[in-house]
């Protein structure tokens, strides 16, 4: 009899709920195979806890399986149907370049989704390529890493392989493939889609993320009014962890509100240098909408969106359901306030908030502004006073204006009950000292994509896998551009 070499199939373990769903929320069809791929970028660590297992000798095996050019055993690749207010306009959209593999389910028995961006084209690809560009998809591999090891939940990026072939955007790309890791690709504008071009499946795709997401709620009275409320807690959690340091997302369309609350889609997104609330980076964002201090509202608008396709399943009575829809979505300023508030004041190491300490950081805020302040290093010069404020080089921090607010904080962290050590150790934990700053990204990128170097973007990365950490002197990876942001803009890739 014949013997049969068994497939290795190098940890996969694929367990698809969302291809049993309804056919109508997706279309199977498998990625573009690409002409000459190469990994270019591995995530070890993370292929180990999602249970994947490749030797040094899988190089070729890697480059075509996260190429789409070999699909593992028990994949389904499917492309989701979604919809969307982008920039406040209701559109139909859809995976138009990203193929989802599957569904991980990790030894630890998490389950994530494993989906492949810049694959192909889909259905719903309206006139785009379906492709992406080493640079977008290196960026995006960089800041949803950079974004992890800050503690923000966010997407996690497993590879980027380059495909061997010519991307058009304003000029000839190489392209590539990234490989995208998720609690799941649920969004508030997967909800948009069914409410209004598939009614009849709101009540079992709510149960199904109900099921999937948060189990806890099921026996609840009202299981949608619940949903709501958890994920208004998440969007609040993500957005609070965005301003604590210093993240623009730039385009916080309702396509990109993730259910389960983590940052995804690194497109038009920045990180502020010099502090202003109104501070935009996004090249399409022309009217400031999501500016970095309009995202707390900018949140609470797309939540409303998430509660009108909610509605049929709050209760019977459409105006008694928006009644309650209103009830639950008013109680987003306080709780936002609140959380930003207890963040703010950790940024500056108060153990235990009180109402007066409010005008302590609107003061701060006021100045940073005023004297166009980096957002990130104003922070280490309060924990490291002596160091930053002092001496000829203490440049702004020297002025009186802002040591006359220091004296008062150092008074105020006086009550702490660990004092001034306390307030440092607090300080340590919230503020990071790297974070991906818009120049040394830009570097970065343009030795990968004009020069084929890879060294800048990995010695980049390992810099940003220690955020906390804090170097004796001040690192050339803390300083902002010595011409500031002035010009710098983002694109979304497309």
């Amino acid at each position: 009899m014949k013997k049969t070499t068994p497939t290795n199939n190098f940890g996969f373990n694929f367990h698809n709920s969302y291809a049993q769903l309804d056919k109508r929320l997706f279309t199977f069809l498998k990625p573009v195979k690409v002409k000459e791929p190469s990994v270019v970028l591995w995530n070890d660590s993370l292929a180990k806890e999602l249970g994947l297992h490749f030797s040094e000798s899988h190089d070729k095996t890697l480059a075509e399986l996260f190429s789409g050019n070999r699909l593992p055993d028990n994949a389904q690749p499917l492309a989701q149907a979604y919809a969307g207010h982008q920039f406040g306009h209701f559109t139909m959209l859809g995976d138009g370049r990203a193929i989802l593999l599957g569904e991980q389910i990790t030894p630890d028995k998490k389950r994530y989704d494993i989906q492949f961006k810049g694959s192909g084209q889909t259905p719903y690809s309206r006139r785009g390529d379906g492709r992406a560009t080493l640079y977008s998809m290196v960026r995006e591999y960089l800041i949803s890493e950079a974004m992890h090891h800050l503690h923000i939940p966010t997407s996690r990026s497993l590879a980027v392989v380059s495909t061997g072939e010519d991307v058009n955007r304003e000029t000839v790309h190489p392209g590539a493939v990234l490989t995208r890791v998720m609690t799941s690709h649920i969004r508030v504008g997967t909800f948009e889609y069914i409410r209004h071009l598939q009614p009849e499946l709101i009540e079992e795709f709510t149960q199904y993320v109900i099921n999937r997401h948060f189990p806890e709620l099921k026996e609840s009275e009202n299981p949608a009014r619940e949903l709501f409320e958890k994920v208004m807690h998440l969007q609040i959690e993500l957005v609070v962890n965005w301003m604590r340091v210093g993240f623009i997302h730039g385009v916080m369309n309702t396509d990109n509100t993730a259910i389960p609350g983590e940052t995804f889609d690194y497109g038009p997104c920045a990180f502020i240098n010099a502090y202003h609330p109104r501070k935009v980076f996004s090249s399409i964002d022309h009217y400031g909408r999501y500016a970095f201090g309009n995202q707390p509202s900018i949140a609470q608008w797309n939540l409303g969106c998430f509660a009108v396709t909610l509605l049929p399943l709050i209760d019977e009575k459409e105006e008694e359901a928006t009644e309650i829809a209103k009830e639950m979505l008013s109680g987003f300023e306080k709780l936002f306030s609140n959380q930003y508030f207890k963040m703010m004041c950790s940024k500056l190491g108060i153990e235990n908030p009180e109402e007066n300490d409010g005008m302590l950081v609107e003061e701060l805020l006021n100045w940073m502004q005023q004297h166009e302040a980096d957002y990130t290093n104003t922070f280490l010069a309060i924990e490291n006073g002596s160091l930053f404020t002092q001496g000829s080089d203490a440049g702004i921090y020297g002025q009186e204006s802002f040591i006359n607010w220091y004296k008062r904080w150092e008074q105020r962290v006086d009550q702490n009950q660990g004092g001034m050590k306390q307030a440092k150790e607090i300080m340590q934990h919230y503020n990071p000292a790297f974070i991906p700053r818009n120049h040394l990204v830009e570097e970065a990128l343009e030795a990968v994509s004009v020069h084929d170097n890879f060294q800048p973007i990995h010695k980049l990365m390992d810099i940003l896998s220690k955020p906390y950490d804090r170097p004796d002197v001040l690192s050339s990876y803390q300083k902002p551009p010595a011409q500031g942001d002035s010009g710098y803009q983002t694109f979304c890739g497309t």
